[in-house]
């Protein structure tokens, strides 16, 4: 599965942006998209889930209430909705896939950036 995020860009404090992450290739064993996200001096981190399979959907604590994610099977996109942006949410934000039968997400995006001014 070949993964395209799109849809970062520059925003002010509580502002909104909605990132797209578009896939292709054999996507049916695919159990689960992510996003996660990796700030300059930090190492990568969660940010949230949905499962393929019902839309169950996961979050940090830290964006929850404020980002959604949404699947759309047929056009096989996953989105993270975005508001109230924070400073601190600034970061390359990449999807990712996990399959069915793995432990570990193994398909990432190529990132894109999310810049929070303040």
């Amino acid at each position: 599965v070949q993964l395209q995020a799109s849809g970062g860009g520059l925003v002010q404090a509580g502002g909104s942006l909605r990132l797209s992450c578009q896939a292709s290739g054999r996507t049916d064993r695919t159990l689960a998209m992510g996003w996660f996200r990796q700030a300059p001096g930090k190492e990568r981190e969660f940010v949230a889930s949905i499962t393929m399979n019902g839309g169950v959907a996961s979050y940090v604590d830290s964006v929850r209430g404020r980002f959604t994610i949404s699947r759309d099977i047929a056009k096989k996109t996953v989105d993270l909705q975005m508001y109230l942006l924070r400073p601190e949410d600034t970061a390359i934000y990449y999807c990712a896939g996990r399959y069915y039968g793995r432990s570990q997400y193994e398909s990432w995006g190529q990132g894109t950036l999310v810049t929070v001014s303040s």
